[in-house]
C-alpha cells in the first residue's frame, strides 16, 4: 500500500507560506528535510507542485507521499475478540496507534487489520497509549449501522483506569472540556466542572469561577462532556476506577481524571508532570521519569464493549488490562 497524506488547510492558515506550515503543522520533519521533500516533488498542492514560498489558501489540498521511513517499532500483537462477515472486536495492545499519522504507517492497527482482513472501517478509536476493545466493521453497510447505532446510544463501552489518589465511591463528572491554555501543549484539554441545578456531584468540585449562570460553559471551543465513574478497588495510594463515557470526546476521560486530581498511572500528557510529555517527544525521558510514571504507557483500558448487530442482537464482549493492579513496572 502507498502511504499519501492529504491535508485541507483551514482558514486560519490561509495565507501562510507552504513551508512554514508544513515546519508548523507537522514537527516529525525538520524544516531542511520538507525543503528536500518540495524540491522533490514529493509534495503537491491541488494536483500540482508546490513551490516553496507559496502562500496558501484556505481549502487547498496538500498532498504529501512520504519516502520509506524506518518507524518507531510497536506491539502489534492485537486480539480478535469476536468476528463475523459484519464485525470484527479487536483488542488492540497498548502502543500501537490506530490509524496513520506522523512517522506512523504500517505500524498501525489498520494496516495490520487491511493486511489480515481487507478492507476494514474503524468505528472508533483508542489512543496509541490506550489499550483494549474497540469495533471495526467490515463492509460499508455494517459502517453505516455502526454509525447510527453509536449515535442512538447503543453502543456502550466501560473503562478501567488506574489512578493515582484515593477515588471516591462514585462519580457523575458533567461539564465542559477546553483548551488548557496554562499548558506548553496545545492539543492539552482540561475538564470544567458545571455548575447549577442538576449539575451533578463533580460540580462540587470545580470553581464557578469560569462559568456563566444556570452551569453553561461560554468559551469558544469547548465541548459539553459526561463521564461517570464508579470505585472498584483501592490500594496503596492507588485506586481502580470504572468509566463509562456518556459522550465521546477527545482525551475526555484522561483530560477529567487529570482536572479532578486523579491523574492516570503512566500517563505522559495528563499525569503528574506534563513534562514528561515533553521529555518524551525529545526522546529525553530519565530513569528518575520511567520509575515515576510505573508503567511504560497509559493505564487506560477500554475493559467492555457493547453493540447491536445487524440483526439488532446485542452483543457484549470483554477483556482484561494488561496491566495488574495495583499498577507496578512490568518491564513491557
Amino acid at each position: 500500500m502507498e502511504r499519501i497524506v492529504e491535508t485541507r488547510v483551514k482558514a486560519e492558515d490561509a495565507g501562510i507560506g507552504i513551508l512554514d506550515w508544513l515546519v508548523l503543522r507537522f514537527a516529525y520533519c525538520s524544516r531542511a528535510e520538507w525543503e528536500g521533500f518540495l524540491a522533490s516533488g514529493s509534495l503537491t498542492v491541488n494536483g500540482g507542485k508546490a513551490e516553496p514560498g507559496r502562500p496558501l489558501a484556505a481549502g487547498d489540498l496538500v498532498a504529501f507521499a512520504p519516502p520509506d521511513i524506518e518507524e518507531p517499532p510497536v506491539d502489534d500483537r492485537y486480539g480478535v475478540a469476536y468476528e463475523d462477515g459484519d464485525f470484527l472486536v479487536v483488542s488492540k495492545p497498548p502502543l500501537l496507534p490506530c490509524h496513520p499519522g506522523g512517522r506512523f504507517f504500517a505500524h498501525t492497527l489498520w494496516y495490520l487489520l487491511k493486511r489480515d482482513f481487507g478492507t476494514v472501517h474503524l468505528v472508533s478509536r483508542l489512543d496509541r497509549e490506550t489499550s483494549g476493545l474497540l469495533l471495526v466493521a467490515r463492509t460499508p453497510r455494517a459502517m453505516r449501522h455502526a454509525e447510527a447505532s453509536r449515535r442512538g446510544g447503543s453502543i456502550r463501552k466501560r473503562y478501567l483506569a488506574a489512578v493515582h489518589g484515593d477515588f471516591p465511591g462514585s462519580l457523575d463528572a458533567r461539564g465542559w472540556l477546553e483548551a488548557d491554555t496554562s499548558s506548553l501543549i496545545r492539543k492539552k484539554r482540561r475538564f470544567v466542572p458545571a455548575v447549577g441545578p442538576g449539575a451533578g456531584s463533580a460540580g462540587a468540585q470545580g470553581s464557578a469561577a469560569d462559568i456563566e449562570p444556570g452551569g453553561r460553559r461560554g468559551g469558544a471551543g469547548s465541548e459539553s462532556c459526561e463521564t461517570r465513574f464508579t470505585l472498584r478497588d483501592r490500594q496503596a495510594g492507588f485506586s481502580l476506577v470504572e468509566a463509562e463515557p456518556v459522550t465521546g470526546r477527545t482525551h475526555q476521560i484522561r483530560a477529567t481524571l487529570r482536572s479532578l486530581g486523579y491523574p492516570v498511572v503512566g500517563d505522559k500528557m495528563y499525569g503528574l508532570d506534563e513534562g514528561f510529555f515533553l521529555r518524551f517527544l525529545a526522546d529525553g525521558l530519565s530513569s528518575a521519569d520511567l520509575a515515576a510514571l510505573i508503567l511504560p504507557f497509559q493505564a487506560l483500558h477500554s475493559e467492555r464493549l457493547e453493540f447491536p448487530d445487524l440483526d439488532g442482537k446485542t452483543l457484549s464482549l470483554s477483556a482484561p488490562p494488561p496491566w495488574s493492579f495495583p499498577p507496578a513496572d512490568e518491564k513491557r
